[in-house]
Parts: structure tokens; sequence; C-alpha cells
């Protein structure tokens, strides 16, 4: 199904408003995962518990009609609980397969960072290559297939660290912070008097698109023009990232490339057929935070590497 650039702009808004009834105060995640979605990207979202980071996932299921899938990760998880098995029928004499939670257009990795990186890896495959293979035999996920995982900070208690290549495989890490004093209380308020599981159905969430609604966005944003200068300024800043002292690992090509995608998406959803350097820089911390390693001196000097990325685009000549 195609889209024109006005359609998937007007779709963004719709999923935005329906996912704003019972998000408070997140608009920027929400932002972000509408363009991951249509850039064909993954999120991971960080932040304590009780920030809402699962019940905001749910709520975009809802809203987008993608096919919902959920994994708790847990320490004792196994990659087949996560990608299926295939089970001997005794009554036919074949092996029949039975799909794990993996096999979906929208699957939420809930607190991934519980599990050891043995079970994380079995993510690796369906993320870049939307394809599982068990026993040697390949299994095709649906285009639309969109990673979004939850993560506790590593300060907390039973995590264990995310390995680089499978954090370098999420197109944004988004940091979910608290909320301020007048957000909490519009979260009390709304909340506050319901008792029981929270569903985005109780909050009026309805589907507004469907898969071939997102499947025509992600086409028309290929039309998306991404001049050379703009393509250009966005490798400088990822390739300033392996120059930078400060650091000790770099960005990946992988991020140049994920970084310009997301750039035409977010020109698409404000309704521009071309890329502006302000998409690159609105998107840069994001999409480059989750790949850099400090150094082991600026540790200790107690630098941050959203500070150094901020640095660095101040220091990366844009584009006029």
């Amino acid at each position: 199904m195609s889209m024109t650039l006005e359609g998937t702009t007007q779709l963004a808004g719709t999923i935005r408003n329906e996912v704003s009834k019972a998000i408070v105060g997140m608009d920027d995640t929400i932002e972000h995962l509408l363009i991951a979605l249509v850039a064909k990207g993954h999120v991971l979202m960080e932040g304590p518990p009780g920030t809402a980071k699962t019940f905001l996932a749910n709520c975009f299921a809802a809203a987008t009609g993608l096919d919902f899938g959920r994994i708790q990760f847990t320490p004792d998880l196994l990659p087949g609980d996560i990608l299926g098995s295939n089970l001997f029928n005794f009554q036919t004499s074949q092996f029949t397969l039975t799909r794990g939670p993996i096999f979906c257009e929208l699957l939420l990795a809930d607190e991934i960072n519980r599990t050891p990186p043995k079970t994380q890896a079995a993510l690796l495959e369906a993320m870049q290559e939307r394809k599982v293979t068990l026993d040697g035999e390949t299994h095709m996920l649906s285009e639309q297939f969109m990673v979004v995982a939850t993560q506790n900070p590593i300060e907390n208690q039973g995590v264990y660290p995310l390995p680089e290549a499978q954090l370098d495989r999420f197109a944004f890490k988004l940091l979910v912070p608290y909320p301020s004093a007048e957000e909490e209380a519009r979260i009390v308020h709304r909340f506050g008097e319901r008792s029981g599981p929270q569903r985005p159905a109780d909050f009026g969430i309805a589907q507004v698109a469907s898969p071939q609604d997102i499947a025509g966005a992600q086409e028309a944003v290929k039309s998306v023009t991404l001049a050379q200068d703009v393509i250009d300024y966005a490798v400088s800043l990822v390739r300033a990232t392996r120059d930078n002292p400060d650091l000790a690992s770099g960005a990946s090509p992988r991020a140049a490339v994920l970084l310009a995608n997301a750039a035409r998406a977010r020109a698409a959803l404000q309704g521009r057929n071309y890329v502006i350097p302000d998409d690159v820089k609105a998107l840069a911390t994001s999409t480059l935070r989750h790949r850099l390693l400090l150094s082991p001196a600026a540790e200790i000097e107690g630098k941050e590497v959203e500070t150094l990325v901020e640095q660095m685009i101040e220091q990366t000549e844009a584009p006029r």
C-alpha cells in the first residue's frame, strides 16, 4: 500500500494522539518510537522501575495495530524461550516448529538486561536481518518487525551489561527519567482511581493504524531527499566519535546509516520531503549514546557520554 508524505505525517499524528490518551509527559519518547517505526529501527528505553516503559510499549502496539509479542527477560531465560524449537510429533513422526514470541511484528523485550548475554544474543539475527534460523532452517519475520526493549539502569541489582553487538543494533537509546511534579500529579489523578491491571483499552486507546498503513509510511519515507552534504555531516559526526580522546570506543558505520535513515523519517513526520541538518542534530545523541565507551581517564574525571556528544555536535560544522 502506497502512502504520501502528507498521509505519513497525518498517520504519525493520529498514533501520537492515541498513545497520549494514557501516557503522560513522554512526548519525546513517543516521537522517537514513531521515527523508529517508519525508519525500520529498534528502540532501547532505559529508566528506573515504575516509569511506564512497558505500558508505553503496550499502548504503542495497541494504537499501531501491529501483532504484539512480549518476552519477560529473566536470569533463567533460554534462547529457545525466545525463538521457539522443533518438537517431535509422535503421531506424525515429524518435527514441528513451535514458534516463540519473537514471531510477531512488535516485540517488547522487557528488562532485557536481566538475562545473560547468551540469551540476549538470540535477538541479534532477527534485529539485523529480520529472520530466525532454527536447526539450519530459516524463517522470515515481518518487514514491520520492531524490537522495543526496556532496561533498568546498570546501577540496579541483578542486571547484565548488554554486549556491544546487541547495543549497536538499536537505532535509539532513550533515557526515561522520573516525571516532573506536575506530570506525576496528573499520573496519580489518571491512574489512582483505577484498581487492578492497567490496559490500553481502559484509557480508550483503539487501533488507529494497520500493518499496511505502517508499510505504506515506511515506503513513503524512501522518497525523502537526503542531500550529499547532509550525508557528509552525519558521517562527520559519527567519525568524530572515533577521534575523541575521551572515548575508548566510537560509533560504527551502522550508526551513520541508522542516523541518516532516522533523519529521513523525522523529516517525513514533520511534513518535509527533504532532510535538514537539524534532523541529524536532533537525533544524534539518542543514536550515539549507547555506542560510545568512555576511556578510563574520562570515567575518573566524571565525564558523561551525552556531554561529549553535545560537544561534538557543536564542533562539527553543519551544512548551510
